[in-house]
C-alpha cells in the first residue's frame, strides 16, 4: 500500500471539498496542533495500563478530535459546508463538563499551582493539556464565531488538568511546598500553570 501522493511536495495541501491551501495556512496550523493534541492524548493513554476506565475515556477524546479536525477542514461556505458535515455539538461539550465534574468530585487540592511531573501518567496528561491550549489559541485566531470548537478545546484542556490532578491525588506537590505534600483544602484551585478560560 502506497501512502505517499506527492501532491503536497509544492507546499500545498487539501481541505475537505478539495480546497487547496498553503501548508502554513492558519487553518492548517490549527488542525496540526489538534493532531498533536490527539497524539499527546495517545501518549497519556499508553500510561494507563492500570486504569482501563481512563484509557477508554482518552480514546473517546482522541476520536472526538477527528470531528474537531473535520469541522475545521470544512469551508464555512460553499460546496464543502453541507449540513451533513461533521461538527462539534453541544452534547460533546456537555460530556466533557460531566467528566470534569465527576473527576473533581471528592478531590481536595492545595491552593498553590500544581507542578507537573509527579508520575508519568499525570505528566503526560499535563503535556496534553498544554498542546490542547495551544490548539485553542490557534482556533481562536480563525474567527469561527458560530463554531463550538473553541468551547470544546477549552473544556478538554480543563479535563486534562483535572485528570492529571486525579492521577497524582495521593501525593500532590506544590511550588510553595518545594516537594512537600500539599495541605488539602475543600475548594479546588483554578487549573495551575494554564491560562484560565
Amino acid at each position: 500500500m502506497r501512502i505517499y501522493t506527492r501532491r503536497g511536495d509544492g507546499g500545498m495541501t487539501s481541505l475537505r471539498a478539495g480546497v487547496r491551501v498553503p501548508k502554513d495556512h492558519a487553518l492548517v496550523e490549527a488542525n496540526g496542533a489538534i493532531d498533536e493534541a490527539q497524539a499527546a492524548l495517545g501518549l497519556a493513554r499508553a500510561e494507563c495500563g492500570d486504569d482501563p476506565a481512563l484509557a477508554a475515556l482518552l480514546v473517546s477524546l482522541e476520536r472526538d478530535l477527528w470531528i474537531v479536525m473535520a469541522e475545521l477542514a470544512t469551508p464555512e461556505s460553499g460546496s464543502g459546508s453541507a449540513a451533513a458535515a461533521q461538527v462539534v455539538t453541544e452534547a460533546m461539550v456537555d460530556r466533557l463538563e460531566e467528566a470534569i465534574d465527576a473527576t473533581m468530585a471528592g478531590l481536595e487540592l492545595a491552593g498553590a499551582f500544581a507542578v507537573p511531573g509527579d508520575n508519568r501518567k499525570s505528566a503526560a496528561l499535563d503535556f496534553a493539556r498544554t498542546v490542547v491550549r495551544r490548539a485553542e489559541r490557534l482556533v481562536v485566531g480563525l474567527g469561527r464565531e458560530r463554531s463550538l470548537v473553541v468551547a470544546y478545546l477549552n473544556r478538554l484542556s480543563d479535563l486534562c488538568w483535572a485528570l492529571a490532578r486525579a492521577s497524582e491525588a495521593a501525593h500532590l506537590v506544590n511550588r510553595a511546598g518545594e516537594g512537600r505534600t500539599a495541605a488539602p483544602r475543600r475548594r479546588p484551585a483554578p487549573p495551575g500553570g494554564a491560562p484560565l478560560g
